[in-house]
């Protein structure tokens, strides 16, 4: 008669245990999750800036990644970077977003959030240089955007500076590929700057 009265009391022990520990998974999913999205966010911007104009659906678009981030935490395996494994989700959220987009949309948006730090200088420009800045980045954007998928995946993920090894797990092709396609995306993206 004790054993009955023992196995209710370990049961109910196991099951708060479990409660705690699920409690704990909870909060470590999401510290992780607030982590990646600080530390990644300006990224994920980048890259969906180089697939859609619209500010409107480039929220939704980074609403529905962050969603597919959170997902997916568990399922990491450390077996790439955090960059590499957040960039890859990204990628196909925006690849299936374009294959359902109608080629015909215009773009209509003002680059102000992609730019190159590295061509920063430590002086303020002056107003005619940040004009001349901000339309050479219009013109990039529109550019990249007029580009094929393949074109758009490589040059966007390159600029944002991955090496060809994390484009290629981002996108699963070799390197070799990733090479070839970055080739082209130049070539297509230098004929498109230099018609406008």
């Amino acid at each position: 008669m004790n054993n009955s009265l023992e196995l209710p009391v370990n049961q109910k022990d196991r099951l708060q245990t479990a409660v705690s520990n699920n409690k704990s998974l909870s909060l470590d999913h999401k510290h992780t999750f607030y982590q990646w999205m600080t530390e990644h966010e300006k990224l994920l911007r980048h890259i969906i800036t180089g697939f859609e104009a619209k500010p409107a659906i480039q929220d939704e678009l980074f609403q529905e990644i962050s969603l597919n981030i959170w997902r997916a935490i568990p399922s990491f395996r450390q077996d790439s970077a955090v960059k590499t494994f957040i960039a890859r989700i990204a990628h196909n959220v925006l690849a299936t977003h374009v294959a359902k987009a109608v080629k015909s949309i215009k773009s209509e948006q003002t680059l102000s959030e992609i730019s190159i730090e590295a061509e920063q200088d430590t002086v303020q420009p002056t107003p005619y240089q940040a004009l001349d800045q901000q339309q050479r980045q219009q013109r990039l954007t529109s550019a990249i955007q007029k580009l094929t998928l393949e074109q758009q995946q490589v040059i966007t993920l390159a600029l944002e500076g991955m090496s060809y090894q994390e484009v290629s797990e981002v996108l699963a092709i070799s390197t070799n590929l990733v090479g070839v396609r970055l080739q082209r995306a130049k070539q297509a993206l230098t004929q498109k700057l230099a018609v406008n």
